[in-house]
């Protein structure tokens, strides 16, 4: 049974790699802007705990979900556009 194209897609360590490297840091970044004033006046709850671990992780799934999105599209593009001829 053929898998699907965004099964094989979550399998690409290319995939993963665009989201750690696009996500992760603007994901950080988030947490930095939104709960950075709490985390330097040392008033973090745990509800600040969490915002903070969940941004990063929030970001990073859509990074994930586009980079598999642009890999599947470009292997229904490659299939629809057959094998490469070879050139003379």
């Amino acid at each position: 049974m053929r898998q699907s194209l965004w099964v094989q897609a979550f399998r690409q360590a290319s995939v993963w790699r665009r989201a750690a490297v696009v996500g992760l840091p603007i994901g950080v970044l988030q947490a930095v802007i939104n709960q950075g004033d709490v985390w330097l006046r040392h008033e973090q709850t745990a509800g600040t705990v969490v915002k903070t671990l969940i941004s990063p992780l929030v970001t990073f799934s859509v990074a994930l979900i586009s980079a598999a999105g642009v890999w599947v599209e470009e292997q229904r593009r490659q299939q629809a556009d057959g094998p490469p001829t070879p050139r003379p």
